[in-house]
């Protein structure tokens, strides 16, 4: 079965079952060769834009034809770092994201409408055109400083991976994680990168006194499914190796499943948890699928894309578990969705966690043995002492 839905049709065949279909956006998409190894088939403008943009035959070849799209990074200089929120959907109410936008072109992302504020494309532009927090570290230190501010666990790359490629060259996230192993601040981390190896050297000692937990993101242990629904994203197998050598150092590792989108990866789960708990993983999370804003399109697109004989059952399912529509907003209900069909992806996985063997009750961390950064590695001059 996976073999099959691995089959592409080629992109006039794909246009045309998305024209067939009643899809808006068979026009647009970009060409293939262009948009090789991207996550999202079209550029559409930002929804904030007085202006949209739609694409033009004007009569070029295809070999001459723009370049294959670059990845953009432009440096950005934010005033704070630690974002916070009042959600009781999620498990904590502060977070670092050292990115924006996300080079892994993962087409499912709940982040990608953000980067309408920058007044770009929640489509190509989100994973191709990207903005790196410089000075985050330094930002942290004078945060975690001021006098008022009470230690709680700080969830690292909440919105986009903290290890996605970039990470490589600007090491931000380090640099994050280095100030927070010194002041001993409790983090959880959510990354579909193996790249979170290179940084067991700060990872294992803060685990030892129980300041850190990683979830590895594994949204499907297909390979070939994974190089179309996350381009840019490591493997499969070395997302399970970054399990493997994570509870190896001694780091409490835990395994997400997300999303769970129908129709597509929901035939899943059980292979997921299972292959995450032989490879170390003890707790695990899933999330059903969720298109807020521009995503209730893009998923069409997608799946005409590249499974336009699955586009109708996913959407009748998606719908099914948002009460008929692409998307609900409430707390309580748009991480794991309602009715039928979103109770049995519910109850497959508390029988299938439950069977394997893992936690029941998350892992606590400690903030017992926060020590706040001195003013001057803040950033301040130090204050003199009396005594």
């Amino acid at each position: 079965m996976a073999a099959q839905a691995s089959k592409l049709v080629d992109d006039s065949q794909r246009v045309t079952v998305a024209r067939q279909l009643g899809a808006r956006f068979g026009d647009r998409l970009v060409d293939a060769d262009r948009r090789r190894g991207r996550g999202a088939a079209s550029n559409p403008s930002g929804r904030l834009e007085a202006f949209q943009r739609e694409p033009i035959d004007d009569g070029w070849t295809a070999d001459e034809a723009p370049a294959p799209l670059a990845t953009e990074v432009t440096v950005e200089r934010p005033r704070t770092i630690i974002a916070r929120n009042d959600s009781p959907d999620i498990s904590f109410d502060q977070s670092i994201n050292p990115y924006r936008g996300c080079e892994h072109g993962c087409f499912y992302c709940y982040a990608r409408p953000t980067h309408a504020y920058q007044g770009l494309s929640a489509g190509l532009d989100f994973e191709s055109r990207l903005f790196v927090k410089d000075g985050a570290a330094a930002l942290l230190e004078r945060e975690l400083a001021n006098p008022k501010y009470k230690p709680k666990v700080i969830a690292l790359g909440a919105n986009t991976d903290a290890y996605q490629p970039i990470e490589r060259q600007y090491r931000v996230t380090r640099a994050v994680l280095e100030v927070l192993a010194k002041a001993r601040h409790p983090v959880g981390i959510v990354t579909k990168s193996n790249l979170v190896l290179r940084d067991l050297d700060l990872l294992a000692p803060m685990a030892a006194d129980g300041l850190v937990k990683v979830f590895v993101s594994v949204t499907t242990v297909d390979r070939g499914l994974a190089r179309r629904m996350e381009p840019r994203a490591p493997t499969p197998e070395r997302r399970l190796e970054a399990i493997e050598k994570l509870a190896a150092a001694g780091v409490p590792v835990g395994v997400m499943a997300a999303p769970i989108i129908p129709a597509v990866n929901d035939g899943e789960i059980e292979t997921i948890l299972t292959r995450a708990y032989s490879a170390g993983a003890r707790e695990a999370g899933y999330v059903a699928l969720r298109l807020p804003l521009e995503l209730r399109e893009s998923f069409r697109e997608w799946l005409a894309v590249n499974f336009p004989d699955k586009l109708k059952r996913a959407i009748t399912l998606t719908q099914s578990m948002h009460g008929g529509k692409d998307y609900e907003s409430q707390w309580g209900r748009r991480m794991a969705g309602s009715g039928p069909y979103a109770w049995m992806i519910g109850r497959r996985f508390e029988i299938a966690a439950k069977r394997l063997g893992y936690r029941e009750t998350p892992l606590s961390l400690r903030s017992d043995l926060f020590r706040a950064p001195a003013p001057a590695e803040a950033g301040a001059p130090r204050q003199l002492s009396l005594f």
